[in-house]
C-alpha cells in the first residue's frame, strides 16, 4: 500500500467515525443519556478529530493539493465548510436550557448538511464558489 492509500484510508475512517459520533451525541443529549457525560465521549472526539486532522495533511503533502491556491479552491472552500461544522456542532451539543433545545436541533441539521457539502467537495474537488 503506497502513503496516499493509507492517508486516505486513515481520512475515511476517520469522516466516518467523526459524523457517527457527532449523531450519537447528539442523540445521547437530546434524550438525557448519562454517557454524554462520560470522560471517553468527552476525550475520543478529539482523538478522531486529530487523525482527520493529521491524515488531511498528509493528503495535501501527498498530493500537492494546498488551499488558498487556483487548484485547491475546493479545499479553501472545504476547510472554511470544517470551521463552519465546528460552529454548528458546539451549538448542538451544548448544554441545552429547555427553550434552546430547537437551536441545537436546527443547529444538529445544518452541521449534517455542511458536512454533507464537505464531503461533496472532497470527492468533486469542485469548487461551489468559483
Amino acid at each position: 500500500m503506497n502513503s496516499f492509500s493509507v492517508l486516505i484510508t486513515l481520512h475515511v475512517a476517520a469522516v466516518t467515525l467523526t459524523i457517527s459520533f457527532f449523531a450519537l451525541r447528539y442523540w445521547w443529549r437530546y434524550s438525557n443519556n448519562q454517557l454524554i457525560n462520560a470522560r471517553w465521549v468527552r476525550v475520543l472526539p478529539h482523538c478522531i478529530d486529530t487523525v482527520l486532522f493529521v491524515s488531511g495533511a498528509g493528503l495535501m503533502w501527498v498530493t500537492g493539493y494546498l488551499p488558498f491556491t487556483d487548484d485547491g479552491a475546493w479545499l479553501t472552500e472545504k476547510l472554511f465548510g470544517v470551521i463552519i461544522y465546528i460552529v454548528l456542532g458546539f451549538i448542538a451539543l451544548g448544554r441545552h436550557r429547555p427553550r434552546s433545545q430547537q437551536v441545537g436541533f436546527i443547529a444538529f441539521l445544518l452541521g449534517l448538511v455542511v458536512l454533507y457539502i464537505i464531503i461533496k467537495l472532497a470527492t468533486t474537488r469542485i469548487p461551489l464558489l468559483g
